[in-house]
């Protein structure tokens, strides 16, 4: 039985376990040791690498809270995962890169190493593919970092937009003016706005002409210089659709598109224009490609547990289709 101490406050112990131990019991059950809590420090109890692998994500909880951050169950997840994969440190190098603060003070930070990679590219990169599950932080992300560059000056103003396509629903029929029956499509795009930079601000700015939200339709005839652009959705864009975004793109200007290419809601037979765009554009200097996968995901664990539950049954069902394929042309 190997024993490693670590003088860890129990003002910190307290953050680091969670409600009801629930964060320190995930770590027990990982890496099969027995985690003690005194108020001196905590004690690791365990046979073979247990304890050490403990040690190293306690360390890295440790320093999450002495920078002042709430220790989340994701924060635990993701450190067992990059423990498991043997990357340490990786969460203390990636809270270190703070993008803006919302209106009450939260920080933006990225969370994963797939995020921290999306944000490097964003700020290295003219045009950035964000593709990515749901929950990963493709267009909050990228609306954090178009608001930053906006307040600093780095581009005049910020424009907003993805294809208004029905989930397969029809809207069509709803009451109201051509602005209230596009809003709905474009309302995640105005959450994230409303959180990071504040009602009164957004207002104004949009009053202005210095933030625009429109559907992608209304991008065509424009050029849009010194702007911050965001595609978002863009799997539910036509070739003919994506090509013209792109070509509207001016000088000064920085472009992010973002898309999940398991959740399109176009026609069977239509193909989208995100997938026609990576062929295309895969090998021109100065476009990222950044692929997010389930370890991205941040929001609850749950959807974290759908999204990969998801990945391997579609994964089989592609397998199965390409082994009914083969069979048909050996008969």
């Amino acid at each position: 039985m190997n024993e490693i101490f670590l003088p860890i406050p129990l003002e910190h112990s307290r953050n680091i376990f969670g409600q009801f131990d629930y964060f320190a019991k995930k770590i027990e059950r990982a890496f099969q040791v027995s985690i003690i809590n005194r108020d001196e420090g905590i004690k690791i109890l365990g046979n073979g690498s247990g304890p050490e692998r403990a040690e190293k994500v306690l360390k890295e909880l440790w320093e999450l809270s002495k920078r002042g951050n709430t220790i989340q169950e994701q924060n635990i997840d993701y450190g067992i995962a990059m423990c498991m994969e043997e990357k340490a440190d990786t969460m203390i190098s990636i809270d270190g890169d703070l993008i803006c603060h919302t209106t009450s003070g939260k920080p933006i930070k990225p969370k994963t190493l797939g995020q921290k990679e999306y944000v490097d590219a964003i700020r290295n990169s003219m045009i950035v593919f964000g593709m990515g599950p749901a929950g990963t932080g493709k267009t909050y992300l990228a609306m954090a970092m178009a608001i930053t560059a906006f307040k600093n000056n780095e581009v005049e103003r910020i424009i907003l937009t993805r294809p208004a396509i029905e989930a397969g629903e029809k809207l069509g029929f709803l009451p109201g003016d051509l602005q209230s029956k596009v809003d709905p499509y474009l309302r995640p795009l105005y959450d994230a706005l409303y959180q990071i930079m504040g009602a009164e601000s957004f207002t104004k700015n949009m009053e202005k002409g210095l933030i625009e939200v429109a559907p992608l339709a209304y991008m065509r005839g424009r050029t849009l210089d010194n702007a911050f652009i965001i595609l978002d959705e863009a799997q539910n864009t036509t070739p003919a659709q994506m090509k013209m975004f792109l070509t509207r793109i001016g000088f000064g200007s920085k472009v992010v598109i973002t898309g999940d290419a398991s959740q399109k809601d176009l026609a069977p037979s239509v193909t989208s224009g995100l997938d026609v765009a990576l062929k295309v554009l895969h090998k021109i200097e100065d476009i990222a490609f950044c692929h997010l996968t389930s370890k991205d995901v941040v929001r609850h664990p749950l959807v974290q547990k759908i999204v990969k539950a998801y990945e391997v049954y579609e994964a089989k069902e592609q397998s199965g289709q390409k082994h009914r394929g083969n069979r048909k042309n050996t008969k």
